[in-house]
């Protein structure tokens, strides 16, 4: 193919990216919004060697809970929300810190919009398994960025 049929073109879906440090080590977070999947991708140290996907599916108790203004939205994840893991796992820890770092995300992204029902798809590589509160919060805190 010749140079001069190729076409420079944006990229076609909505992106947003954040980076910061997270309990000392360089994080970046970038969301792509496709029609059907939002694609959250944390990464350290140029890793991703994990991903999970969550289906944000609507609960009938859920949106009931999230209509009353005396339910205040805590730290835990909804119980509606099922993550699986598709690719990567790197033992069982590592895949349950990944599930909840993906079940929490997935479940910000159900209150910020109820009606959204695409499928969250989390790309994960953290550089080592840090189950800190500090770390936790540092990665949540920068992943909402992008939200």
């Amino acid at each position: 193919m010749a140079a001069h049929n190729i076409r420079e073109d944006k990229f076609p879906v909505p992106s947003r990216h954040a980076s910061g440090l997270v309990n000392g080590v360089a994080t970046e977070v970038t969301l792509l919004s496709f029609s059907d999947k939002i694609l959250v991708t944390i990464s350290q140290e140029g890793r991703l060697s994990q991903w999970v996907k969550v289906p944000l599916t609507g609960s009938p108790a859920g949106i009931v809970g999230m209509t009353l203004p005396s339910l205040s939205h805590g730290l835990l994840p909804s119980t509606h929300l099922t993550p699986k893991t598709l690719l990567g796992g790197g033992g069982s820890d590592r895949e349950t810190i990944g599930q909840l770092y993906a079940a929490q995300i997935a479940s910000r992204l159900s209150l910020q919009s109820p009606d959204d029902r695409r499928t969250l798809v989390l790309g994960l590589g953290l550089a080592k398994l840090d189950t800190e509160r500090e770390a936790f919060f540092g990665l949540i805190e920068l992943a909402q960025k992008v939200l």
